[in-house]
């Protein structure tokens, strides 16, 4: 049990819901909400004075915060997560929110990026908040791969895959390499590729280099490795996250000091940094999570949150992910079944494509 979870166990039935009503009336507001409000909203007939008594226990116990002085009371991150874990409602998909989602789903495009962004545009126009879209890595067999200098400290490795698809990297070889050194290392590669995706390949070679090491001089060896590390994990995903409707999370009416922390979530995402602990958060269980502000390390210098979901292929392997992100009022109960139901359209979409 969370701490959050236990705080809210151990309120009475007059705390629970002057908290729940703080709570929804920021998120629906973006304002400090005061005693006088709530006065209006609650089901009990209460003193201000006597709410406000209730307030200050809130705040005291972390859940609540006053940013200004006689100002009324916002939720703290504890309060948020707080509220999403134990009283927040959500809603069913709305009509709507449907339809302008299913009609990204009819895009005759073959190509799995240009759907996908096409859902991340639709994602952040139905939500008004920003979207994230982790693509799918191709795990087609390969056919062939290849090797060649670019000048300069560069040089491009070309993947062919069997099922037609060619994919082009830029990456910096180790210093010292020869065009006949790069074939060399290409050659080892081709005569392992036969039948077998990128994945399998690199748990292959791990293997096959410790034995035929003495095979390849030094120089070739050091490339398999920088070469195939290309695709490993941290650099691979970094060219595979979509993101759409920053200019949603910059309206004009944006408060100061929300906008900074926005400019830095973009910053961060720019620079790719820890792009890869994206899809691992999501890959700790099914289903849309939500991290509030600093929960996040990819977001923790925005103060932002996100809402996320993984999409499955047809074998429930998670492959990718998708979500949104926003200021901490996000309108979760909202937000959390267009993300919900958008990742299970992905799934199914990406599925149907891969047997047709």
């Amino acid at each position: 049990m969370s701490d959050g979870t236990k705080l809210l166990d151990e309120m009475n039935d007059r705390s629970r819901e002057v908290f729940r009503n703080v709570v929804e009336g920021y998120l629906s507001s973006g304002e400090p909400v005061g005693s006088r409000t709530l006065t209006r909203t609650l089901n009990e007939k209460v003193s201000a004075a006597t709410i406000r008594n209730v307030m200050q226990d809130l705040e005291f116990l972390g859940l609540l915060d006053s940013p200004h002085i006689s100002a009324g009371r916002i939720p703290t991150q504890l309060g948020l997560r707080m509220f999403v874990d134990g009283l927040l409602e959500v809603r069913d998909l709305d009509q709507d929110d449907r339809q302008k989602i299913d009609a990204t789903m009819t895009s005759n495009s073959q190509d799995v990026a240009t759907i996908l962004d096409r859902v991340g545009s639709a994602l952040s126009g139905v939500t008004q908040g920003a979207s994230l879209v982790l693509t799918p890595k191709h795990e087609a067999a390969i056919k062939h791969i290849e090797f060649l200098p670019v000048g300069g400290d560069q040089a491009l490795v070309v993947l062919v895959f069997a099922d037609g698809h060619v994919e082009n990297r830029l990456f910096k070889p180790p210093a010292g390499q020869t065009p006949s050194s790069m074939r060399e290392a290409a050659n080892f590669l081709n005569a392992l590729v036969e039948g077998k995706t990128l994945s399998d390949l690199r748990r292959t070679i791990k293997d096959d280099i410790a034995h035929k090491r003495r095979e390849l001089d030094s120089l070739a060896a050091t490339l398999v490795e920088q070469g195939l590390a290309i695709w490993d994990d941290q650099a691979d995903t970094s060219g595979r996250l979509i993101v759409r409707g920053r200019s949603n999370l910059l309206a004009e009416d944006t408060h100061a000091e929300e906008l900074d922390r926005i400019r830095e979530l973009f910053d961060d995402l720019e620079r790719k940094r820890d792009i890869a602990e994206f899809l691992e958060l999501t890959e700790q269980g099914d289903g849309v999570r939500i991290f509030i502000g600093s929960e996040n390390k990819l977001f923790s210098l925005s103060g932002s949150s996100l809402v996320v979901s993984p999409y499955m292929n047809a074998d429930r392997k998670i492959i990718g992910a998708v979500g949104v992100i926003g200021p901490t009022r996000l309108n979760y109960g909202r937000i959390v079944p267009i993300v919900d139901y958008t990742a299970q359209l992905v799934g199914k979409l990406l599925g149907d494509r891969n047997q047709g």
